[in-house]
């Protein structure tokens, strides 16, 4: 029986367990930007069990189990099963541009700008999302255990450590959004602060040219009656 959630709980619930399930490589391939927007969408009955390539058919029966709902073959549409890769940049070409680094959903890119960047192979997830961003095709995917896929090749404590970098990862990009808007905002009002002095001041020019004006007509005034 394919398994409903009646209240919000349930749905948190439901969502907390489907997220689990998954592998946390946070390919996007599944059509969901992360992995728990997935766990979203199959807990609502929006997308199917079958979308995630990284989980494999284990992770197709992974979610079967907790969903209620029938296994499927894979996904076509959405990618084949196949052996954990590894993400690996060629030091000869690499510019240092950063977009690779950017682009990696679990910070396991270091590096600086206009410096070679490395990747860190222990927290890679293989999700290939560095080789399209890289502009000038510097790199490549090296198949890990190519007779071992899905969860075979990647297991429960590398998915939990892959969930926490992505959440730190998404903290990050929080909290540097955060900090532009301050700059941003801070920029702003030191521009109203400098147009309010400019303002004052072209107020006092005028009034200091308006007095300067009646003062001359009535030192003109003065001078006829005199004469």
């Amino acid at each position: 029986m394919t398994r409903v959630a009646s209240t919000a709980v349930e749905l948190q619930r439901l969502v907390g367990e489907i997220d689990a399930a998954l592998p946390q490589t946070q390919c996007t391939r599944c059509g969901f930007p992360d992995c728990h927007a997935y766990a979203v969408a199959v807990a609502n009955g929006e997308a199917g069990i079958n979308q995630c390539p990284p989980g494999g058919a284990e992770g197709i029966e992974r979610l079967a189990a907790i969903t209620g709902r029938a296994a499927l073959p894979l996904s076509a549409a959405h990618g084949q099963e196949g052996p954990l890769k590894l993400a690996v940049i060629d030091e000869a070409w690499c510019i240092g541009c950063t977009m690779c680094i950017k682009a990696c959903p679990v910070d396991c890119i270091v590096g600086a700008p206009k410096q070679m960047h490395v990747v860190v192979n222990d927290q890679c997830t293989g999700c290939e999302l560095c080789v399209p961003a890289c502009p000038v095709d510097c790199i490549s995917l090296l198949s890990l255990k190519p007779e071992l896929s899905g969860w075979d090749a990647w297991g429960e404590s590398q998915a939990d450590a892959a969930r926490e970098r992505y959440r730190f990862h998404q903290l990050k990009l929080v909290r540097g959004e955060q900090e532009n808007s301050a700059r941003l905002v801070a920029k702003a009002e030191a521009k109203l602060v400098d147009l309010a002095a400019a303002s004052k001041l072209t107020e006092a020019t005028a009034l200091d040219a308006k007095r300067a004006v009646i003062e001359a007509a009535l030192a003109r005034a003065r001078a006829k009656r005199l004469g």
